[in-house]
């Protein structure tokens, strides 16, 4: 096992802010580390949904958190876990078996790890980046949103820029094999060119538009600047944002730019977009159901894509207007498993392995998803 290049803070000192108070008589096993010899070492910060519980779901594909991810990779261990809450270090030792902190600070030091996994509320990333990079962590995977401010975001995105450490934003999507088809046929332009965007995304019945922008939306955002290589700008808005009630229209467009000289300039992608493309979102509440989902138009065909859903339309003569094409349902392919969590934590190891590697989502893009809800307000 080759490690990544030794971190380099981007500051003189990377600030430490003040650990919480740790309980060292509540960790589960031993506190020293015991992971297996050339395993890469992986601890948690946040064990609660997303970083393990949601792997008890009988119905999601598996595995569905940060935790079950790195337990099915052969390259990694866990070597401990990290919450404020009593009940849920208890849970996490005893699912995954490994020592259990209430310090992120104290666990730093004592296990060391080689990857940290950040999912902890949004207004704490910022910290909990800082005291990874200080204790000399090679790996960071943050969850989304990167940050609830974009001033936070763009610090941590300039700590990766700027070689501190290689900082992962898990938007998952990017990692999985439908939305990698659905990029391909984009870029092989199998359809034509991408001529537009339609997006929807309805969660809870009370919930404020704008919150569900930020919860689910981060990831609305980010997947159309992964499929079109660019940043997303905010045009217009129609509707009240603020309210837990109808439906908000977001109308924006993507835009690329030229890369600058700094790594300030750069916190954009690197691939440049084909040409400016319009985006509408759909954001409402009052559904009692989650939909998110996305419709891709092209000069010949269409692509649908979103939970649960992926089908590809093609133009054909049509069978119900004479002189006219319509859209025809293909041979579309079925996705029983999409990798995405497995895929990422692949992508996390590739990181370590491999100093000159750029993971596939980072924290710069991470910045970019947060510049854009910004913008909403």
């Amino acid at each position: 096992m080759t490690p990544a290049a030794s971190a380099q803070t981007p500051e003189q000192s990377p600030e430490q802010p003040k650990g919480i108070r740790s309980n060292p008589e509540e960790s589960g096993g031993s506190q020293e580390n015991s992971s297996p010899a050339n395993k890469i070492k992986c601890a948690f910060i946040g064990i609660g949904r997303i970083a393990s519980i949601l792997e008890d779901d009988p119905l999601r594909e598996k595995p569905c958190t940060h935790a079950g991810a790195v337990k099915e990779n052969p390259d990694t261990v866990i070597s401990a876990g990290c919450d404020i809450k009593p009940e849920r270090r208890e849970l996490f030792s005893k699912k995954w078996n490994c020592p259990v902190f209430e310090d992120p600070a104290e666990m730093l030091k004592k296990i060391n790890p080689d990857i940290v996994f950040i999912a902890t509320w949004p207004d704490s990333h910022l910290e909990m980046v800082q005291k990874a990079i200080t204790q000399g962590v090679k790996v960071i995977v943050c969850e989304k949103p990167l940050a609830d401010k974009l001033g936070k975001a763009k610090k941590i995105a300039l700590y990766h820029k700027k070689g501190a450490a290689k900082i992962i934003t898990n938007h998952e999507r990017r990692y999985s094999n439908d939305y990698v088809l659905a990029k391909k046929r984009i870029d092989e332009k199998t359809y034509g060119e991408l001529l537009s965007i339609s997006a929807f995304l309805y969660m809870g019945k009370t919930k404020r538009i704008i919150d569900v922008m930020w919860h689910d939306g981060t990831h609305l955002a980010d997947i159309i600047m992964y499929f079109t290589g660019s940043v997303l700008k905010k045009w217009k808005i129609a509707g009240n944002i603020k309210k837990g009630k109808g439906t908000a229209f977001i109308t924006a467009y993507t835009k690329s730019k030229k890369a600058g000289k700094t790594p300030e300039d750069n916190l954009r992608p690197q691939q440049l977009a084909r040409r400016e493309i319009p985006v509408i979102i759909q954001c409402g509440a009052e559904r009692e159901h989650l939909t998110f989902s996305l419709e891709l138009s092209f000069e010949s065909g269409l692509i649908k894509i979103g939970n649960g859903i992926y089908e590809e339309w093609k133009s054909e003569k049509s069978p119900f207007y004479t002189g006219f094409n319509s859209l025809v349902l293909t041979e579309t392919p079925q996705f029983e498993k999409t990798g995405y969590f497995e895929n990422m934590v692949k992508d996390a190891v590739k990181a370590f392995k491999e100093p000159d590697y750029t993971p596939v989502s980072t924290a710069v893009h991470g910045y970019n998803a947060v510049k854009f809800l910004s913008s909403l307000k």
